[in-house]
């Protein structure tokens, strides 16, 4: 191994910081970033050695925000709510907002209503509507045991009457 390496020339720290940070961003492990960049890999392993006993600067840290630092100066590129969406009495699709960052959309009992029989009518899969309307699949699932549990429960009328029936009080005088 060392004969293949005899014309090698002695190099400086920075030749080698600059290889030991490609090496970092590189998906290669050490033998093989050294074979293809013709370095003696004993040396290369050398100063990795010298620069992980160096301090390292701490990394910085990012803080979590809810909303962005101030409003963008631009107006969005697609609007909120598109003017053919408005509700009106003719509506032929339900509204669905666009989901804002951090926050949870409210879809109405009509829109659910409305997505369900898409899906029953179109046949299509219920992956397919919800990608379609921006919705997890989960939350589609969801909607249908909902719908199917409020069929099931229902009001019956009841008239509650003392123990004598109809037909024996007409017969009594």
């Amino acid at each position: 191994m060392t004969s293949e390496h005899r014309g090698w020339r002695r190099q400086g720290e920075d030749f080698w910081r600059a290889h030991h940070e490609a090496w970092t961003r590189s998906d290669l492990n050490q033998r093989q970033y050294c074979e293809a960049h013709g370095i003696p890999l004993k040396a290369f392993g050398n100063w990795r050695s010298l620069f992980k006993v160096e301090p390292q600067p701490p990394k910085r840290k990012l803080l979590y925000r809810r909303r962005p630092l101030s409003p963008p100066l631009s107006p969005p590129l697609s609007p909120l709510v598109s003017p053919g969406s408005y509700p009106s009495s003719t509506a032929a699709e339900p509204i669905v907002p666009r989901p804002r960052e951090g926050h949870r959309r409210r879809f109405s009992e009509a829109d659910k209503r409305w997505i369900l029989e898409e899906m029953i009518r179109s046949g299509a899969s219920g992956s397919e509507i919800s990608r379609r309307y921006g919705i997890a699949p989960r939350v589609l699932r969801r909607w249908k045991q909902d719908v199917a549990a409020a069929k099931e429960l229902g009001f019956v009328t009841v008239q509650i009457a003392d123990g004598a029936t109809p037909a024996a009080e007409r017969a009594m005088p």
